[in-house]
């Protein structure tokens, strides 16, 4: 019976079986200590014997084996425990020497994140850069627990549909059959006419969006966790629920990861009672005094106000995270919600420096939706708007809800500097593959 690594500790004078892949072979004198990498972590075996050395003799790390021997206790071992008398079995034997050594420390400078995308499939067997996967599973995790807490349910939502109809960002289409198909930029229709049905609604899956964008913040395909909540009261009803569910999903990461977030060395975290919120305006003016750069003309906040607001945010109000609310009119889209004193009921979540959500309250009669897309110069009749407002028609509460990037959260959190080193297989511009 296999014995995972991490359980070693509890069989001390036991003989147990170990199987995983070799990670590390020492040769200090006329011992050899090799080290085994499974699920759970990884273990040192002495081996001694020759037979069994030879067994090893040509083959590679990545080699699959399975180690049998009796547990020792030694705290300078991974885990405080090593196996000795070791048996040593072959189950996949590896010869080609790899282009990369995984139990070497990654580098993730910029000038090398194109090694590191192109070697995925062998440095993802890294320890180190395991956690970050590990803490962007548990994070997903997280945000679902905390929504299933609030009632939400969780749909699927087609990537595939017809002509563009939802505007924005560039689309990417395909042939479908004859038709042209675009790939989703989000659910925004769907999660929206699901309202009507559940009231409150998520989504976590990929959106697809062709900007021609080469930043450490954009990507062609990402994850993103939508929300659609009913009958609010208003927009700070949905404020107040995204930055919940947003607490509580860092929280939950920076107690149980804690230890692999401090040798990541991920920032500490910082976290108020209350969401600091500012208008988009005052952000302007603010910043403009504090730095001589007039932004006051600006519609949205520029990268470098969103890191500014942030760092006074952290600094002034004890908050990693900080809303930029009221958008000026012209910046909002159809469906939006817009107000009588020119702006619209929209706010942007930031999370250390960078905008991770927006978060709208959004128009819900029938007759004010017809007239905001007429304005939009919109054509109503488009057949990709036909069950979208037959939603509308037929009765949708006041709601609101949030597009929310879980690429651009893992990445905050931990600390890196490009969205793309938390994502396992990124794709931008310039990359197709692996």
């Amino acid at each position: 019976m296999r014995t995972l690594i991490r359980d070693l500790r509890d069989h001390v004078g036991e003989t147990v079986t170990i199987a995983g892949w070799l990670h590390k072979k020492r040769l200090l004198g006329g011992l050899s200590f090799l080290t085994v990498r499974d699920r759970s972590g990884l273990a040192q075996s002495l081996v001694e014997d020759k037979d069994e050395l030879e067994k090893l003799r040509g083959l590679q790390v990545g080699t699959v084996v399975r180690f049998t021997g009796t547990v020792h206790e030694d705290e300078r071992a991974p885990g405080g425990a090593e196996l000795h008398d070791v048996k040593v079995e072959i189950d996949v034997p590896v010869t080609d020497e790899p282009p990369i050594e995984i139990d070497k420390p990654i580098p993730h400078k910029s000038e090398n994140l194109e090694t590191l995308f192109e070697y995925r499939v062998l440095n993802i067997r890294n320890v180190q850069e395991q956690k970050i996967f590990r803490i962007r599973s548990s994070m997903t995790q997280y945000l679902r627990d905390y929504l299933q807490s609030q009632e939400f349910v969780e749909i699927d939502t087609p990537k595939l549909l017809a002509e563009a109809t939802e505007g924005g960002a560039e689309v990417f289409k395909l042939d479908y059959f004859g038709k042209t198909a675009t790939l989703a930029q989000s659910p925004q229709f769907y999660k929206q006419i699901m309202v009507g049905a559940f009231e409150r609604v998520y989504e976590i899956g990929h959106s697809y969006r062709a900007e021609p964008s080469a930043t450490t913040r954009h990507l062609t395909e990402l994850t993103m966790l939508d929300i659609e909540m009913g009958f609010v009261e208003g927009h700070e009803e949905v404020k107040s629920m995204v930055a919940e569910m947003t607490k509580s999903a860092l929280r939950k990461v920076y107690e149980v990861h804690a230890d692999d977030l401090r040798t990541l060395n991920a920032p500490e975290l910082k976290l108020s009672d209350e969401v600091p919120s500012f208008t988009i305006a005052e952000i302007h003016e603010m910043y403009t005094k504090a730095t001589k750069t007039d932004t006051t003309n600006e519609k949205d906040l520029t990268p470098d106000e969103e890191r500014w607001i942030s760092e006074y945010a952290r600094k002034k109000l004890g908050s990693d995270l900080v809303y930029a609310t009221d958008f000026p009119s012209e910046a909002g889209k159809f469906y939006h919600k817009f107000k009588d004193d020119g702006t619209v009921a929209w706010a942007d979540l930031l999370f250390r420096g960078l905008e991770i959500a927006t978060v709208p309250l959004r128009e819900n009669i029938y007759e004010k939706m017809i007239e905001q897309m007429t304005d939009a110069g919109l054509d109503v009749e488009h057949e990709g708007f036909k069950h979208y407002l037959q939603a509308f028609k037929y009765g949708l509460p006041a709601h609101g809800g949030c597009g929310f990037g879980v690429d651009r959260l893992v990445q905050k959190t931990i600390g890196l500097a490009n969205v793309k080193e938390a994502t396992l297989f990124p794709r931008d511009i310039n990359r197709l593959n692996p």
